[in-house]
């Protein structure tokens, strides 16, 4: 099958495990990536610093589960990741580096449904997922690439004051130290960072561009914060060149995780509102915490937690036929632990009769994203279904809305194969 000129590979993804795994090894990219698939067709041609075009592949992603794309970078450089759906297919984007954290994650920054996003990488392995924003079945396209290499999206737009200039929203236009007049503070923030950082406020009309610098490499986590005003940021250095963004990390509020530690210089921080520009943003610069990064991930029900007793997970025990359980569930996920003695299919419910807004997620024990679900149908209730093997896997329930508290009533269901 071709398209567009490159080579490409279907890859179905159906229930678990059905993909066959790219990676002889283990874990990588906290699991996720044991069953990729590697973009290039192997290893050796998946690497995007060496690659003369961009690599794309196609992926059937069936009800509640999510096609993964494995490349690699051998040299530290800006690589575009874009994942683009079929008809009314509406693609969500994550990029996680080898260890598992998620250091991209975009839903409509590619235009008309599609996500992208554009991120300095340093040399390793990555995995990029693709999954339906509601757990519908869809048919995408998984495009990595150099900046230089032909998009596969078109990227959002918009007309400045009715004339010929565009900008992306994204990114709240062109951020260069020409146009800094706001700095977090007066001299470079690594004094600051053992302290909890630096932190402002302000609109986006008003201080569009926030600037720091560093006098010492260091690893960051930068904050925008104020959902009613749907925040977006991106990161510049002193050249002008583009680093990363965000929008919509936790709820509308917007997170850049940087792992890989940043060199000393200048830097520009790009701050933009997507419902309101006038409202107050408030923005942090803090360290990186691996450890509260962990535990974010945990409460957000991107990753499972272990079950060595170091987070809570509530044991349900082995699982019979049919499990009701009522819980008050908030934006951070409550995990339990269920047990399943024999194959067969797994249904869970969480209803609220439109009180709330949950989502669900399902993990085998080893850390994989089995299933997820969020608006089950025309309902805000969730319902997710998965194919599973005998052994122990995690259930996350959570509510979108921050601030949020509902009841919830869980349904646990088991099916057995007909004799």
């Amino acid at each position: 099958m071709t398209r567009l000129g490159k080579k490409l590979s279907l890859a179905a993804v159906v229930g678990l495990g059905s993909a066959l795994p790219a990676a002889a090894q283990t874990g990588l990219c906290g699991g996720i990536g044991d069953n990729g698939q590697w973009i290039g067709g192997a290893e050796a041609t998946s690497d995007v610093s060496t690659a003369t075009a961009a690599m794309e592949q196609m992926a059937l992603v069936l009800q509640n589960n999510e096609y993964v794309a494995l490349f690699t970078v051998s040299a530290a450089m800006d690589v575009r990741v874009e994942a683009q759906g079929r008809g009314a297919g509406d693609p969500v984007l994550e990029l996680r580096d080898a260890a598992g954290t998620v250091v991209l994650s975009d839903d409509d920054s590619g235009g008309n449904g599609a996500a992208r996003g554009e991120i300095n990488l340093q040399p390793g392995t990555y995995c990029v997922s693709m999954k339906s924003y509601d757990g519908a079945p869809m048919t995408g396209f998984v495009r990595v690439g150099q900046l230089s290499h032909e998009p596969l999206t078109e990227g959002i737009t918009e007309v400045v004051d009715g004339g010929d200039e565009f900008i992306d929203p994204m990114a709240g236009g062109t951020c260069d130290f020409t146009t800094v007049t706001n700095f977090l503070s007066d001299g470079p923030i690594n004094n600051l960072l053992a302290m909890g950082g630096a932190t402002v406020t302000a609109s986006a009309t008003d201080v569009p561009f926030w600037g720091f610098s560093l006098d010492a490499p260091a690893t960051l986590t930068i904050t925008a914060d104020n959902e009613a005003a749907d925040p977006t940021i991106a990161l510049y250095d002193e050249y002008g060149n583009y680093l990363y963004d965000n929008d919509d990390f936790n709820g509308l509020n917007s997170q850049i995780d940087i792992t890989q530690p940043l060199y000393e210089g200048n830097y520009c921080l790009s701050v933009s509102a997507l419902t309101d520009t006038s409202m107050p943003i408030t923005v942090t610069v803090k360290a990186y915490d691996a450890v509260a990064g962990l535990m974010g991930m945990y409460e957000r029900g991107e990753a499972s937690p272990p079950l060595d007793g170091s987070y809570p997970v509530e044991a349900l025990g082995p699982l019979g036929n049919r499990l009701r359980k009522d819980i008050t569930t908030t934006s951070a996920t409550t995990w339990f632990s269920l047990d399943v003695n024999e194959g067969g299919l797994l249904l869970v419910e969480a209803v609220t009769n439109e009180m709330g807004d949950p989502t669900l997620v399902l993990f085998d024990d080893f850390g994989r994203q089995v299933a997820f679900n969020d608006d089950n149908g025309d309902s805000l209730d969730s319902m997710l279904t998965a194919r599973v093997m005998p052994g122990t896997y995690l259930v996350g329930v959570r509510q979108l809305s921050e601030d949020t508290s509902v009841l919830t009533r869980l349904l646990f269901e088991r099916y057995v194969p007909a004799q």
